[in-house]
């Protein structure tokens, strides 16, 4: 079908293409014959006003627009960020359009994309990492001057970004872990397309270079982001281990993984926490609900929602340009019930 536009309507109305206009943006000039000659035209035609042939005002207000592109939509993660952003976007009269890109690069350009060719000021962005296709994607994005700020840093480029200090937080997560007397932890490791990812097995070999124990690679294990993805991948992990095999504790990557494999331990009658400790990242709001609360690193998730709209803002309105930032939040480790003490650790941590 050929598509409507607006001159069909003109047309149609017996007027100007511009009195149409003034009619699609609620313009006074217009008698109200006319204007309902006009509006009788599109609902006959369905016609549906581009971006541009609209510039309705909202309670005489007009609204500024960012972008916040967030990687996994069931993540409560995101949710409280989420919650944050808007928070903020409030009180400077900013409107906010979500999107999820799931891990998907293409689906992530293509909004950032859409982004800067619409009337959205800037965007906030968890990154999907793809080899070099993220950087030259965001290179695109500073080349027009685009504003955006990064949730996770990107080496390669030179960015605003706003994010947790996913290193030292996992780094003391597994010291307090060895401390209490763990000695056969494992990482079920996040998705390949985060960069927080490869920052929490950093701490986990940090934390074990700093101690007698031995790091080995299978100590790292594969899972994701979801709870459906602990839940399947422990179970594939212990099918054909002995008890005497068994790890002492689990540390994952969210707290999502974490409860998928509480549920998976659970149904292979393993205790927790007196054979198996589970630590958890992110502290969302069910982990400390939940039926055996979750010992997890509480990550400061709506501030840092609020904080990366602020920078984001500031470089929005900034009538010069501004030096990128990088913000590094703390995480601290929250102990619950899914840990347990073989030994008193030397580091004070959140109860």
């Amino acid at each position: 079908m050929k598509k409507v536009t607006i001159e069909d309507v003109a047309q149609r109305a017996g007027v100007s293409t511009g009195t149409v206009s003034a009619v699609i943006n609620e313009k006074t000039t217009v008698n109200p014959r006319t204007k309902q000659m006009v509006l009788e035209a599109i609902k006959t035609l369905n016609y549906r006003p581009s971006g541009s042939a609209r510039n309705i005002k909202v309670e005489s207000r007009d609204y500024n627009c960012i972008g916040l592109l967030i990687r996994e939509m069931d993540n409560p993660f995101y949710t409280a960020l989420a919650k944050g952003v808007m928070e903020y976007c409030a009180t400077k009269d900013y409107l906010v359009f979500i999107g999820s890109s799931e891990g998907n690069h293409t689906f992530a350009e293509n909004f950032t994309q859409s982004c800067s060719k619409k009337n959205i000021k800037g965007a906030i962005i968890a990154p999907v990492l793809e080899g070099t296709a993220e950087i030259e994607h965001l290179f695109a994005l500073k080349k027009i001057n685009f504003p955006f700020v990064l949730l996770e840093n990107v080496h390669g480029i030179q960015a605003n970004v706003v994010s947790i200090d996913n290193t030292r937080a996992m780094k003391d997560a597994i010291m307090y872990l060895i401390e209490s007397g763990h000695t056969r932890i494992v990482h079920f490791a996040g998705p390949e397309h985060a960069s927080h990812t490869y920052e929490r097995i950093d701490g986990f070999r940090l934390a074990y270079s700093e101690n007698p124990l031995i790091f080995s690679n299978d100590m790292i294990v594969p899972t994701g982001a979801h709870l459906e993805d602990g839940y399947h991948i422990c179970f594939e992990y212990f099918k054909n281990r002995s008890r005497d095999a068994f790890p002492d504790a689990i540390v994952c990557y969210n707290d999502l993984v974490a409860l998928g494999v509480i549920t998976a331990l659970s149904e292979m009658n393993i205790k927790i926490p007196e054979e198996i400790s589970v630590v958890g990242n992110d502290d969302i709001l069910f982990s400390k609900y939940a039926p055996l609360k979750l010992t997890t690193i509480r990550a400061p998730i709506h501030e840092l929602g609020r904080k990366a709209t602020e920078i984001l803002i500031q470089n929005i309105e900034s009538p010069t340009p501004m030096p990128p930032e990088k913000i590094f939040m703390h995480g601290e480790l929250v102990i619950r019930e899914t840990t347990s003490i073989k030994k008193q650790p030397i580091h004070k941590v959140t109860v």
